[in-house]
């Protein structure tokens, strides 16, 4: 059984990809024999270029990758240059390791409660700075040129990174490098950028890719914080493919391809980015400045790093205020009553979607956690760890517009006879719930003590009663935080429970996000609240499960 491990995780992960794109390339290209597309022909391609604003639309999509990624990795590299190894750089790091658990929605819901015109950073100021008794009239949510989008991504992503960057730092003498361009005379943050940043930004280039790849294909955050005139790329293919005219699809098909064509576009981007940022470490190297004074670029780093983390707690605390909030009028900065009147008639409502949430959640991180350890296993079982091609088909879901090869997908399910059904959300929800899972207890799995093990052995146990006995309990609290993980992606996927649940199977994100457009922050609220709450509890899980298990161990306590 072991040995179909590696082969299944494979098959889960690149199966439903690549006969994906296959189910998005020949309708946008005119074949799609169910819908009279017998032909090749490029009509659908000529169709969609004649749409107005799509020029715009493109570029929305292209610049919002691009300096996404550029903004989020200029602020971690100077965050980990300037203070790590301090312990102000410790409770950074314990304060942003929760945001990860955060889904995107919600955090962009949170985003928007607090810097609306209306919002709580206006209250806060109002009337007593700013003069203003009622909401001045700016376009700060939703404005044209797609800023706030850009900064919601950024807040999301910053902590993405910053922890990439944290489990690849071991892997670099930082201590040594520093000590090195220190007695140098270079400064605390140029002497890492020319000498660790480099080492450390291969090993997390592929989540960079990720994080471009998802900044321009973003859907639930464009919807709640992009432009609508036009909206972005992927929300208007979004809008096509939900048309209810069917020949809209070749449409929608032929926009999906050129989405993709809009990612590897801004990848492109990205590589000449890199190369003139290579360019220009290596002219200051070379003309060997020091940059000693590098104090206001420490502070600058730390404040923008703490902002993000204080956009997405303080939007949690607005939106758990709001979902109690009873009549709130501005410039107040607190509701003038508290009620549990919107729970009592959402909860009725948000029963279905919950459960949804909970069950595909549950049966997708499971399934995933056991492909991911039975795949580990046989990797200890043989001792040959995966090459640079399994790298590639973990990150493939992530490096592939979720609107490039999920369209197709819905295709080809419902052209085989499969509808929206739970067990078909809950295959498409593990596409992207399996990396997580094995890139978080992968290092923990290999950097296992296998003394125990050999101990075991002595005594005569085989290898699954060393597995069952020993590895695995051992390991319970590495795989339950993976299990969380999974848990928390699968509650934040978008876009595939839309398409593949066809509104017959609606979870509380896609609820959430539909909501946005209503404009009553107070259901908004709740929906986002509980969003937000269902990732929390996975992890909370995760810390006490083993807490209470090893609770008579003292060597099995964290620290």
């Amino acid at each position: 059984m072991l040995r179909l491990a590696p082969a299944i995780a494979i098959a889960v992960l690149a199966v439903p990809v690549f006969g994906g794109l296959a189910g998005t390339v020949l309708p946008a290209f005119g074949y799609l024999p169910a819908l009279g597309g017998d032909a090749f022909s490029l009509e659908p391609f000529r169709v969609v270029l004649g749409q107005p604003g799509l020029l715009r639309s493109c570029l929305i999509a292209l610049v919002a990758g691009v300096v996404t990624a550029a903004i989020s990795v200029l602020i971690v590299a100077l965050f980990v240059g300037g203070w790590s190894g301090t312990r102000t750089f410790r409770r950074m790091q314990s304060l942003v390791s929760p945001l990860l658990a955060v889904p995107h929605a919600a955090a962009a819901f949170g985003l928007a409660f607090m810097i609306a015109p209306s919002g709580f950073v206006a209250r806060l100021f109002s009337p007593w700075a700013t003069g203003w008794a009622r909401p001045p009239d700016w376009l700060i949510v939703n404005d044209p040129l797609g800023l706030t989008f850009m900064a919601g991504l950024v807040v999301k992503e910053v902590p993405f990174l910053l922890l990439m960057a944290l489990a690849a730092a071991p892997q670099v003498p930082m201590a040594a490098s520093a000590r090195l361009t220190s007695s140098l005379g270079y400064g605390r943050t140029a002497g890492f950028l020319f000498t660790s940043w480099p080492a450390i930004y291969r090993q997390i280039r592929l989540a960079v890719f990720a994080v471009i790849a998802f900044a321009s294909s973003a859907v639930d955050v464009a919807v709640i914080l992009g432009p609508t005139t036009p909206a972005a790329l992927p929300v208007r293919l979004v809008e096509w493919m939900n048309d209810p005219d069917l020949s809209s699809r070749f449409m929608a098909s032929a926009g999906a391809v050129l989405q993709l064509g809009v990612t590897l576009a801004a990848l492109v981007i990205w590589l000449l980015v890199e190369k003139l940022a290579a360019a220009v470490t290596m002219h200051l190297c070379g003309q060997g400045r020091r940059f000693r004074a590098d104090r206001i670029v420490r502070q600058v780093a730390l404040v923008l790093t703490a902002l993000t983390a204080l956009m997405v707690f303080g939007g949690m605390f607005v939106l758990a205020l709001w979902s109690v909030s009873g009549l709130w009028q501005f410039p107040h900065v607190l509701p003038d009553s508290l009620s549990l009147s919107g729970w009592m008639k959402v909860m009725p409502r948000i029963a279905g979607p919950l459960a949804t949430t909970v069950t595909v959640g549950l049966a997708a991180t499971v399934l995933s956690a056991l492909i991911v350890i039975a795949s580990l296993a046989r990797e200890r079982q043989t001792g040959r760890t995966g090459a640079n091609w399994t790298l590639f088909f973990l990150y493939l879901p992530l490096l592939v517009p979720q609107a490039g090869f999920v369209f197709g997908l819905k295709l080809f399910l419902t052209h085989g006879g499969v509808g929206a059904t739970w067990a078909a959300l809950v295959l498409v929800h593990m596409v992207f719930v399996l990396p997580y899972v094995f890139l978080s207890l992968s290092a923990p799995w290999r950097a296992f003590d296998t003394r125990y093990e050999a101990i075991a052995a002595g005594l005569g146990k085989s290898a699954w009663q060393t597995l069952f006995a020993i590895r695995l309990p051992m390991l319970s609290r590495a795989i339950l935080v993976a299990m969380a993980v999974g848990f928390a992606v699968s509650v934040g996927q978008y876009l595939p429970t839309l398409l593949i649940g066809a509104g017959r199977l609606v979870t509380v994100t896609t609820e959430a996000v539909a909501l946005g457009a209503g404009g009553n922050r107070r259901v908004i609220g709740i929906y986002a609240f509980v969003q937000m709450l269902l990732p929390f509890l996975g992890f909370a899980v995760a810390a006490l499960v083993p807490a209470l298990l090893f609770r008579d161990r003292r060597a099995m306590k964290v620290a």
